[in-house]
């Protein structure tokens, strides 16, 4: 990343990956009442509580506390992304100010010899390339936009060339930042999991049976935990997004119901192969294939035994800023929707590393 002398742009992007939506309470979660219950209107002498207005205001109040909890997840990791820029920005201008010392000339007459006089105008036929490769963003003809190409395409290579410059800097420099990245702790006991607790690496996996991205991510996760066996600790959470899959409350349900007789990542594989068939009966069906206690799960199911325990996921993932799926903490720190394995290879071989 740099920043030394550079304007800030900001970028506006929809991510693919994800499922994405304010995740609503379950039907079943019961809405804690006040303890006094006052007065907050009056009908014919009759009075309408606190506790009436909550019980009616339930839905919006439990989307409200999860947009207070996610609020102050986004305030921590702006926080700490300042932090993070301000050092990288202070530690570049240290290196430029070492490097301008020792060669005798001004840092900015340094920082022009090595980047702006180095940047070129784009060509005729570079400028064609660009235009053709992304005619179908710009949507305008050439002749409107050929100003604003050849200023983005100097910049990229203004943005490569102090790249290139700072590495070199760094390489021949000794550099270390103990600044941490951002960490959630989202681990919780007796969730379903995987791998020996005593691990160096903890996962905790925020996922929704009913998700498209969840399904693919699962493949993912299954030759990661694969691949790094015992240095590896997985644990599963809970994050149904009720407002976009109506069948995924009940399917996490379904699958702590199965979790309950040792048979949790026997569903969650069933669950993911065919999402289009998770109502109720279908969910049955599978306890059935599976060879379950079938009265026990019936009992379990009709229940909805474990509602408070999946909402207490979707407040706890919300608390780190989710509101989508699939979402991935490598000892504590977040990969946001479908990774690919070597993303999320390299995030653990750091800590491997680390530890």
């Amino acid at each position: 990343m740099r920043f030394l002398f550079r304007p800030v742009v900001l970028l506006i992007v929809v991510t693919a990956g994800s499922c994405y939506a304010i995740a609503q309470k379950s039907p079943e979660a019961k809405t804690q009442k006040p303890s006094v219950s006052k007065p907050l209107a009056m009908v014919d002498g009759v009075a309408i509580t606190e506790a009436q207005a909550r019980e009616e205001g339930a839905a919006a109040l439990d989307s409200l506390e999860l947009q207070v909890l996610r609020a102050k997840a986004a305030a921590a990791r702006n926080e700490h992304q300042i932090l993070e820029d301000a050092v990288e920005r202070l530690v570049e201008d240290k290196l430029l100010r070492t490097e301008a010392e020792k060669q005798g000339v001004p840092k900015e007459e340094l920082l022009a010899r090595e980047v702006q006089r180095k940047i070129s105008e784009p060509t005729a036929d570079e400028i064609d390339n660009f235009y053709k490769e992304n005619q179908q963003r710009i949507d305008r003809p050439k002749e409107e936009v050929v100003t604003q190409i050849i200023k983005y395409m100097k910049k990229q290579k203004e943005d490569s060339l102090t790249e290139a410059f700072f590495d070199k800097l760094k390489s021949e420099h000794q550099v270390v930042r103990m600044i941490e990245p951002l960490r959630y702790n989202v681990s919780a006991d007796g969730r379903p999991s995987l791998g020996p607790a005593s691990a160096p690496v903890l996962l905790v996996l925020f996922s929704d049976f009913q998700c498209p991205y969840c399904k693919m991510f699962s493949g993912t996760i299954k030759e990661i935990t694969q691949k790094y066996g015992n240095n590896v600790h997985l644990i599963f959470r809970q994050f149904p997004l009720t407002s976009l899959h109506p069948d995924a409350q009940r399917a996490a349900e379904a699958s702590l119901c199965a979790n309950t007789q040792g048979h949790f990542w026997e569903i969650y594989d069933l669950l993911f192969q065919d999402q289009n068939s998770l109502n109720d009966e279908d969910l049955r069906a599978k306890a059935v294939k599976l060879g379950l206690d079938v009265s026990a799960f019936n009992a379990c199911f009709d229940s909805k035994r474990y509602a408070g325990e999946i909402r207490e996921d979707v407040l706890a993932g919300s608390a780190a800023g989710l509101d989508g799926t699939p979402a991935l903490f490598v000892n504590g720190r977040l990969l946001y929707g479908n990774h690919p394995y070597a993303d999320i290879a390299a995030m653990i071989d750091e800590e491997l590393k680390k530890k």
